[in-house]
C-alpha cells in the first residue's frame, strides 16, 4: 500500500451519539466492516472503518457519547499541522482547535474553518 501525498483526503469521521445504530446502517448500506479500538488516553468507543476488499481503514466513527454533537468530517493529509493552520488563517480561514501534542503513535491533527465557515480536519501522520 502506498501513502497518500499530502493535500489529498486521508480520512473520514462519523461522529456519533449511536456508535451501533451507526455501525449498522453504514455496514449495511456500504458493506463496511468495522474493528473497535481502545486509545491509550482511555476507553474511547473509536471503530475504524474499512470498505469490502480494501487493505486499510479509510475512515471511522467515534461513539461520542453524547457528548458533541453529531456530524460528520473529513481530513486532508498535510506534512506540517501548525504550517498549514498558519496558512489557513493568512487564506481567510480559521483554526477551531489544534492538537499538536497527541499521544505517542497518535497523529497530530486540528479543525479547521474555511472561509465560508465549513469545518474539516487536517492530520500528518504520526513520526516514524
Amino acid at each position: 500500500m502506498t501513502t497518500p501525498a499530502p493535500g489529498t483526503l486521508g480520512w473520514f469521521e462519523v461522529a456519533t451519539s449511536d456508535p451501533d445504530g451507526a455501525q449498522k446502517f453504514y455496514g449495511s448500506l456500504f458493506d463496511w466492516t468495522f474493528d473497535g479500538s481502545s486509545v491509550a488516553t482511555g476507553d474511547l468507543d473509536y471503530r475504524n472503518i474499512k470498505a469490502s476488499g480494501a487493505d486499510a481503514p479509510m475512515g471511522g466513527i467515534f461513539g461520542t457519547g453524547g457528548q458533541v454533537p453529531d456530524h460528520a468530517v473529513f481530513y486532508i493529509l498535510v506534512a506540517d499541522v501548525a504550517a498549514t493552520c498558519a496558512d489557513a488563517e493568512q487564506l481567510g480561514g480559521s483554526v477551531v482547535s489544534r492538537h499538536l501534542d497527541t499521544a505517542p503513535g497518535a497523529p497530530t491533527f486540528a479543525y479547521l474553518r474555511d472561509p465560508s465557515g465549513n469545518q474539516f480536519g487536517i492530520f500528518a501522520p504520526p513520526a516514524a
